[in-house]
């Protein structure tokens, strides 16, 4: 009689246990749809499972800019858009939707801008009448840091390492740009790492930066104790976020070949085309009162070092190697 009480005892525990696990696991979305969220820390966007309650495109996507605005249930999310920043009208018309927002919506910084853009664009593209967006701030069209309009953005405008093979070990060549010795410009070295697939190409390249040449020539241009926070790529801008060792001047070196040091090695990997630098976040700073973080830097080889050509040798006639003396 006890064996059988335990039995049904340690049968009721097993399915407790199951309960609770199953609580605490997120499910995928039966309906195929997701909410994108923000995480936490304000990185990278995090697909929450939706269930929608109509048949109907238009109460779907109405439905998805309610959910946008509020504050997830997840104390792990937030929603995209901080403050008072809010989509305060749509329009779905011949399967483009048009989004308008308030002015406040350039007061967020570019990093939180574009993560919460991609969030959006990529929660409300999931709708099958819908195959691109819009974003207008007042009547007129979204505007980057450069004042270029941002566009029509579709599915394949935000889209993230798969992660195919996790934890995985691969190789890559990178190409580096570091200080030379006088820190006047710059030298590049061409490295391969074996990485763990975990690691994007973009992070990689930025502990390399900061680590150093491998062969000796030349020296880190990012100041000593700088910390990397997070780097990430959307839409073809890499956002590098640096801790406030990155403030710590080093005036032996140049400032535009530390900004082109980290501007030029990224640009090198095929999805970068711009790079932008942050502070803790901060795109407001201006780099030893030269270089504004607002901005978005391209690739500039103008601070490439001159190659220094060895002088020709010739062979003497007992096998040793001599320098060829220009003529007087």
């Amino acid at each position: 009689m006890r064996t059988k009480r335990m039995l049904v005892i340690l049968s009721v525990l097993t399915l407790l246990v199951s309960c609770f696990a199953g609580c605490g696991q997120e499910q995928e979305a039966q309906s195929g749809y997701y909410i994108y969220y923000l995480n936490k820390e304000c990185t990278q966007n995090v697909p929450v499972a939706y269930e929608p309650q109509s048949d109907s495109d238009e109460e779907i996507v109405r439905d998805m800019i309610i959910r946008l605005s509020e504050n997830p249930d997840s104390v792990d999310y937030q929603r995209p858009f901080r403050g008072n920043t809010q989509i305060i009208n749509w329009t779905l018309e011949n399967r483009q939707l048009q989004l308008y927002f308030g002015s406040e919506y350039y007061q967020m910084d570019s990093v939180t801008e574009v993560l919460s853009r991609a969030a959006v664009v990529r929660t409300l593209i999931q709708v099958s009448s819908v195959d691109s967006i819009s974003f207008y701030v007042g009547d007129a069209p979204l505007m980057d840091g450069n004042g270029t309009p941002v566009g029509v953005m579709t599915a394949e405008s935000f889209i993230e390492n798969p992660g195919e093979q996790i934890n995985s070990i691969q190789t890559a060549t990178i190409t580096l740009y570091f200080a030379n010795a006088e820190g006047t410009g710059l030298v590049q070295e061409v490295q391969e790492q074996h990485y763990n697939s975990n690691i994007s190409l973009e992070k990689l390249v930025m502990e390399q930066l900061i680590k150093g040449p491998i062969s000796g020539n030349g020296q880190s241009a990012i100041p000593a104790g700088t910390k990397l926070i997070n780097v990430s790529v959307l839409d073809g801008v890499c956002f590098v976020n640096l801790d406030e060792g990155f403030l710590n001047q080093n005036y032996e070196i140049d400032e535009g070949v530390v900004i082109y040091s980290i501007v030029n090695s990224l640009a090198e990997l095929s999805n970068v085309n711009r790079v932008q630098i942050s502070v803790n976040g901060d795109t407001s700073i201006t780099y030893r009162e030269k270089f504004s973080l607002a901005a978005v830097y391209e690739r500039n080889l103008d601070y490439l070092a001159p190659v220094e050509e060895e002088p020709p040798t010739e062979t003497g006639e007992n096998g040793t190697t001599e320098e060829i003396q220009p003529e007087q």
